[in-house]
């Protein structure tokens, strides 16, 4: 694994290229869908709120009513999907999944996380990730997965029984559909944030260099 890694990362100094132009279209691709199905949730979840005290302010809702906001939803699901079994088969085939994300160790990631709190993380090469990167792009990935079961669990309730049923039920797959919605919605604020400290990342992610 350490021999695959120590290649693509010699590979991409020598191309000068840091994101290979299909992972920029996935990435892209994905952000859009991910970002239309949150706000098009939000309009969905305020129809009928699991926490009745909590709603979205229609200003950053879409789909101005249910129905809007289903076809929002369902549009951008299949997007969604489709895309993300294209960065997955992609990832794994040509390795780039372990030789980016892994090894990774709890000791890594604490020593990163630290030097990241100090403002001791450096940056200067976009084309290896810290350990506290590749945690957050693994979970990312994991809770993406979780999104879309949980969804289908939701949408298809009848169709998905097993499903269902390590959903804990129709209610508590909601549950786990907004939490995971909402840690989805804390990674994409953190990864802005991000962007802002470190704007060549925005610029590798476009020109690819």
């Amino acid at each position: 694994m350490e021999t695959s890694q120590f290649h693509e990362e010699h590979r991409l100094q020598r191309s000068g290229l840091v994101h290979p132009l299909w992972v920029r279209a996935t990435h892209w691709l994905n952000a859009l869908a991910a970002i239309v199905m949150m706000l098009s949730g939000w309009q969905i979840y305020d129809a009928s709120p699991i926490f009745p005290r909590f709603m979205f302010p229609m200003s950053i809702t879409l789909g101005g009513w249910l129905a809007g906001a289903l076809q929002w939803h369902f549009a951008a699901m299949w997007l969604l999907i489709a895309n993300g079994i294209v960065y997955l088969v992609v990832n794994l085939v040509t390795r780039r999944l372990f030789a980016k994300f892994f090894p990774l160790s709890p000791r890594a990631i604490w020593r990163d996380l630290a030097s990241a709190l100090a403002g001791k993380l450096s940056h200067a090469d976009l084309s290896r990730y810290n350990a506290v990167q590749k945690l957050a792009y693994l979970v990312a990935i994991a809770d993406l997965i979780v999104l879309v079961l949980s969804g289908l669990a939701i949408w298809k309730s009848v169709q998905f029984p097993l499903l269902r049923g390590l959903m804990g039920g129709y209610d508590d797959a909601r549950v786990v559909h907004f939490c995971a919605m909402s840690l989805l919605a804390a990674f994409i604020a953190v990864h802005i944030v991000m962007v802002a400290i470190v704007p060549r990342s925005l610029i590798a992610m476009l020109r690819g260099r």
